[in-house]
């Protein structure tokens, strides 16, 4: 029998990370193995290594890369596929130290280096004190003095830094260098894609005592020295008008768009469905009305397929959620 698609949760996909720590465990009662550095879970993932697999409802066990082999037009609708596959990458990172210095490939640079384009954004769900992300390049770097300070060790100064706080959002589009800071626990909305060229990693060792490897040569490649000093994306704390919702426009780009959604109370929402959704919960609960609907808590993400046409987001406190479509 086939079963109508519905509202999809998803089993988190936890992943060790040098620099990860446990607090997915705390924050968001997420299942993690004993003893593990966990840096990320993947909430909604169709990777060739990490499947997601259907939490609720009578399609529960079903992996996403089969619902998209068998039901692509039913959960896209008007978005494409990338490669065939979902086009986003959602996951949870808990940056206890800081990320390596890196980047991601451009389109017109990931075919001829052997990997895939990448572009993402980040929304700050808890940041320590002084926290702080390193997006972009200071004014006075240029390819010479960047690769110059990679030879001395000191490239880290290349870099832009700026503190941040929980409710900051920053995009990235592939091409700018960039790391997270530790204390950071952050919603990662990105392409469908997981190429990552190392610049630097704070001369850090993996567990057996070797380096990590670095891909220098690849990183100049991609690099876009260009970008200066990016800016935070800071919370519009603006009104909530009639609906009791507050909607705030995070990124608008033709890869995806993403919208932070506020209330003070209890309200509700409705969104058409023309393309898929993907609602994660920063704070408070939701309940997504429909056949086989579901609630949900903060750190669970859904998958709202295209199919349903329409969808009814209930807040059913204070809440804030996030709301991605692909492009």
């Amino acid at each position: 029998m086939k079963h109508a698609l519905y509202p999809l949760t998803f089993h988190s996909i936890p992943q060790e990370r040098i620099w990860g720590g446990r607090k997915l465990e705390q924050l968001y009662q997420k299942a993690l193995p004993a003893g593990k550095s966990i840096g990320e879970t993947w909430e909604i993932s169709d990777r060739p290594d990490a499947a997601s697999i259907v939490a609720n409802g009578p399609l529960a066990g079903t992996s996403l890369r089969s619902l998209m082999e068998a039901r692509r037009p039913e959960i896209l609708g008007k978005a494409g596929a990338l490669n065939g596959r979902f086009p986003l990458l959602v996951k949870i990172l808990d940056a206890r130290e800081k990320l390596s210095l890196q980047v991601h490939p451009p389109a017109s640079k990931a075919t001829s280096l052997g990997g895939e384009p990448k572009t993402e954004m980040w929304y700050i769900t808890e940041a320590a004190p002084q926290a702080e992300l390193f997006v972009g390049l200071r004014r006075e770097v240029n390819r010479e003095s960047f690769a110059q300070n990679i030879q001395t060790g000191t490239v880290e100064d290349c870099f832009h830094k700026v503190q941040v706080k929980a409710g900051d959002a920053m995009f990235l589009p592939s091409g700018r260098v960039h790391a997270i800071g530790g204390g950071l626990v952050i919603f990662e909305i990105q392409q469908n894609s997981d190429t990552t060229y190392r610049v630097f990693d704070w001369n850090r060792r993996d567990a057996q005592g070797n380096p990590r490897p670095l891909h220098v040569k690849e990183s100049l490649e991609c690099i876009d020295f260009q970008d200066f000093e990016p800016s935070i994306i800071s919370p519009d704390e603006g009104d909530a008008g009639t609906s009791g919702m507050h909607l705030q426009t995070l990124v608008d780009d033709p890869l995806f768009k993403v919208e932070v959604v506020s209330t003070a109370g209890a309200g509700q929402i409705d969104y058409a469905l023309n393309f898929p959704r993907v609602v994660g919960v920063v704070a408070g609960r939701l309940r997504i009305h429909g056949p086989h609907g579901i609630e949900m808590q903060p750190g669970q993400f859904c998958l709202l397929p295209a199919s349903l046409q329409s969808a009814k987001i209930e807040a059913l406190e204070a809440a804030r959620f996030l709301v991605a479509q692909p492009g």
